[in-house]
This record gives structure tokens, C-alpha cells and sequence, in this order.
């Protein structure tokens, strides 16, 4: 199986996946791919089987290529003494590939099952799923659900061929029956630990329902010629796309090396969430923070005295980054106070109360529209902000998470971050990556805040703000992670406690990058 570090970062839609399977198809002898994808496949399997004597597979094969690709999978396996039982979908009519792959199934010692057989046998020791992989673009309908039904119940790993059965592979939403709103949603495809997904990675399999169906993720390119593929306009985002951020400090640098932050918001009752930005500027590396309060302004903030408080009309808008909407409320005064943010001359994260006002306010949205500010702007909209930015509902956002977050950079000339499982960075020009760090640990109040302190102080340390934007979502995604493995959530995880965990990360990224030169 080869698997290429660069095109595994790659994100294609299912239509340039089928472009570059037709030109690669072109080249190659018939059933060449299918072969190499059926290969791919059983080495994956094969890493899957604790004890390859013992093991009893399970081959779910559809009626077309995807199907094709799983018998080929079952003779590989098969060839190597494993007992493999497919249960095969009945077709009238097979791809001519697919059609291939069964006729040499048919002369090895497979063993050839119905759906009436699967009810009797649940000891299997793993199950590949070649139902559909990224061809199925609709609903599933009973008897397929029942199958993914039974498959969702087995205690074995599930690998699943180019994407799971039932998980739309451009989108990554899984996909009730029309009348059927309360269909199990466990059940609307099937549940991988493991996915192999062929030729190059698909956007869906990382965000939306996709990371809670595609399991653990590998790329098998299937060798193919990499001149065939377009140049890519959605990643995996990564340490290696935000690189020329992580340096070293100098040992000749002061804290004015490193930016003023301002953090603006905080009306009554809710100072808490500047106070949670602020200290995730901090300890994100800005070299002085400026917390802003529209409501009433501690004098300072006893376990971080170093964070500067002050009333928000106290606040220097001029300073190098600014961060607004934490906390910030509806009032008059925060519509003012955005009103005039959106003039300010450095870069600008706007979130929360701030992007609620914008999409309430159509004047405010002219204004950041028109005014083509001569720093970046970042947007960190959750589904419902960014709908109401689009004026649509937030399940119309959740089923084309790429689409809205492509939309809302066009529409405010901005980068924007639209956050939830696979979080996706956008920027004007259609260029997209999918976040792969971040738990439900994060699913809690005021780590969106601390996102926002991040993002800010990133960009007041002079990170290119695209990388800014890469860099702080996957800081902030892999500090949960961090936690989590210390037992610090997924459960309970509070927000506070993301902020030294992104220092920690920070910094343990840097050192390795550093001990990585030369």
C-alpha cells in the first residue's frame, strides 16, 4: 500500500476523486485499480486481526465498484489461509471491474452468506464495509439500515472501504429518510473504527458526522500518478501548513516583540469570557494583554495580575490585534463599539456578540464589507452565528459545513473559522482545511472564547493570519486532546483549564520542530 505524506493532506470532492480515478484508469490496464484498491484493503485488514489463525471476517460487498473492491479484498484475504464469509448484494448488473473481481472470488474457498445467516453469527472478528463507500448520495433505505443496524452492534474493529456506507463523502452528514425525522441516526450509516479511503482523502470523513463514522483514517493512493491530481482546494489542516509560525524566540526579543492584544466585551454578567480570552492571549505568547469591559471592569484578575483591566471605551483601538465580542451583549454601546472597531487599522477577530450584531445590523455588515481593512479579519462563527450571517437555518449550515464557511470568507472578504466537530478554516480565495484535533471536551462554555484569545495572539506575534488561523484552531483542538489523555474531560473539562494546556502544546511543538533541523 502506498501512502503519499503529501496527497494524504489532500482533500478532493467526490467529483475530482471520479476525475482523477478517469485519467488514471486511462493509463493503467482494466482492473489494475481494483486490484490495487482490493490489496490496499486486506493489508488493512491484516493490520486490523490480532490473531490471523483465529479470525473470522466479514465482507459486506455492494452491487458496484466499491463492492468490486471488497471481493477483491475477500480473494486477497483469502489467498493467505484467513476464512472470509461475504455477504454479497445482488445486482443484475455489475461494473465489467466489479463482474472481474467476482469471478475469481468464485474459485476460492470463500464462504458465500445471506443476510438470514448474519442474524446466527455474531462472533466475527472484523468486518469490512464495501456497501457503498463514496457513490451513495441519498438516504439508505430499510434493508440497508438494518444491516448497518447489525454492523453498529458488533464489538470487532469495522473497516470501511473509501468512506462508510451512508456518510456522504463530500459533506460528511449521514442522512434521514424524508418522513422519517426520527430515524436512529446510529443507525443512517455505518459506524467505523477504521476507514481506507482510496486515491486521496474526501473532506467528509473529517467534519460534520464524519469523524464519529469514519473512525481512524488511512490513504491508499493506489499509486497513482501524481501529475493526474488538481491542485487542492481543501487540506487536512496541520503543523506543516502553519510552520513558518513556530520559531523560536530570539534570546534579543522584550515583551513589545510579541504584540498588544486588546480583548473587548464583557458586559454585566458575563466578564468571565474576556477574562478567558485575555488569559489565552497570555498564555499563547502575546507580549501584553488589554482586557476591555463594557459592563463593570475588575480592577485585575487575581490569578493573572499581568492582564491589564480597564473599561472597553479605555481601550486603544489602534493596537496591532483586537478581538471583539466576547461577552459583548446587544446593547447600543457594543453596537458602537463594533461600529468603530471595524476602522480600527490592525488585524480584527470578531466572535460571539460581535458576529450576532453584524448579522442583526445591516449597516455594520456594509461597513466590514466596504471598508476592506488593510489587516486580516477572522470570523469565528459556531453553526448558529454562522447562520444567521448567511440567513439560513443551522442545519442547512451542518449540511454543507465547506459550502457555508466558503460562502461567509466570500461574502466578508474574511478568513472565517466555523467551529464544531471538524472545525473548517476558510478563506475569500475558496481555500478550506478541515481540523482533525479537538474532542467534545471542548463542547462547553467559554472555549470559544479561549479560541478567540488564541487566534488574536498569534496574529499580534506576526503570524501570517491564514497560518494564525491554522495554527490556533489546531492549538486549541489539541490542548483538549492533551487534556483528555490525562483524564481531564472529555467529561467536565472547563475552559480555563485549555489555556495552559495550549502554552504546554505550543511550546512542545516549537522544540520538536526545533530539534527536527539540522
Amino acid at each position: 500500500m502506498s501512502h503519499s505524506s503529501i496527497r494524504s493532506g489532500a482533500l478532493f470532492s467526490v467529483a475530482q476523486i471520479r476525475t482523477i480515478e478517469q485519467a488514471a484508469l486511462a493509463a493503467l490496464p482494466a482492473y489494475a485499480l481494483m486490484q490495487r484498491a482490493g490489496a490496499a484493503a486486506a493489508a488493512a485488514a491484516r493490520d486490523l486481526l490480532p490473531d490471523h489463525a483465529s479470525a473470522r471476517i466479514l465482507i459486506l460487498a455492494g452491487p458496484g465498484n466499491n463492492g468490486g473492491d471488497a471481493v477483491e479484498a475477500a480473494c486477497e484475504l483469502s489467498g493467505c489461509g484467513l476464512a472470509v464469509s461475504v455477504l454479497l448484494i445482488d445486482s443484475d448488473r455489475r461494473p465489467p471491474d466489479a463482474q472481474r473481481a467476482l469471478e475469481r472470488a468464485r474459485d476460492l474457498p470463500i464462504d458465500w452468506i445471506t443476510a438470514d445467516h448474519l442474524t446466527a453469527q455474531s462472533q466475527w472478528t472484523l468486518v469490512l464495509d464495501g456497501l457503498f463507500g463514496i457513490g451513495m448520495a441519498r438516504a439508505a433505505g430499510p434493508d440497508y439500515r438494518a444491516l448497518f443496524a447489525y454492523v453498529n452492534r458488533l464489538a470487532c474493529p469495522v473497516l470501511a472501504l473509501d468512506a462508510p456506507s451512508g456518510l456522504n463523502a463530500d459533506t460528511g452528514c449521514v442522512t434521514a429518510p424524508d418522513g422519517e425525522a426520527d430515524a436512529d441516526a446510529g443507525d443512517l450509516a455505518v459506524r467505523a473504527t477504521h476507514t481506507i479511503t482510496f486515491i486521496a482523502g474526501k473532506p467528509g470523513l473529517h467534519t460534520c458526522d464524519g469523524r464519529d463514522y469514519s473512525g481512524q483514517v488511512l490513504v491508499a493512493d493506489l499509486q497513482i500518478d501524481g501529475s493526474l491530481f488538481p491542485d487542492p482546494d481543501a487540506m487536512l489542516n496541520g503543523p506543516d501548513l502553519f510552520a513558518a509560525g513556530l520559531q523560536p524566540r530570539a534570546q534579543n526579543s522584550h515583551k513589545g516583540s510579541f504584540g498588544d492584544v486588546g480583548i473587548v466585551g464583557g458586559a454585566d454578567g458575563m466578564a468571565g469570557a474576556v477574562i478567558l480570552a485575555a488569559r489565552a492571549a497570555a498564555c499563547a505568547g502575546a507580549g501584553r494583554v488589554y482586557a476591555g469591559f463594557l459592563g463593570q471592569a475588575p480592577a485585575y484578575d487575581p490569578p493573572h495580575p499581568e492582564l491589564m483591566c480597564r473599561r472597553a471605551d479605555a481601550i486603544d483601538l489602534s493596537r496591532s490585534t483586537l478581538a471583539l465580542g466576547p461577552g459583548l451583549g446587544n446593547s447600543r454601546d457594543a453596537h458602537d463599539l463594533l461600529s468603530h472597531a471595524l476602522h480600527a487599522p490592525g488585524h480584527l477577530v470578531l466572535d460571539a456578540d460581535a458576529l450576532n450584531l453584524l448579522a442583526a445590523e445591516p449597516g455594520l455588515r456594509q461597513k466590514l464589507i466596504s471598508r476592506r481593512r488593510p489587516a486580516a479579519t477572522l470570523l469565528t462563527p459556531h453553526p448558529l452565528e454562522a447562520a444567521r450571517l448567511l440567513d439560513v437555518t443551522a442545519a442547512a449550515v451542518q449540511a454543507d459545513r465547506l459550502q457555508a464557511a466558503r460562502r461567509l470568507a466570500d461574502r466578508f472578504q474574511a478568513i472565517v473559522v466555523l467551529k464544531g466537530s471538524g472545525t473548517v478554516i476558510a478563506r475569500p480565495d475558496g481555500l478550506v482545511a478541515i481540523n482533525p484535533t479537538g474532542n467534545p471536551a471542548l463542547a462547553t462554555a467559554g472555549s470559544g472564547d479561549v479560541l478567540s484569545g488564541v487566534c488574536a495572539a498569534l496574529l499580534a506575534q506576526h503570524w501570517e493570519p491564514w497560518q494564525a488561523a491554522l495554527g490556533a484552531v489546531w492549538l486549541h483542538g489539541a490542548a483538549a486532546d492533551a487534556l483528555v489523555t490525562q483524564g481531564i474531560g472529555p467529561i467536565g473539562m472547563h475552559a480555563d483549564e485549555l489555556t495552559v494546556a495550549i502554552r504546554r502544546v505550543l511550546n512542545d511543538l516549537i522544540a520538536e520542530r526545533g530539534r527536527r533541523r539540522p
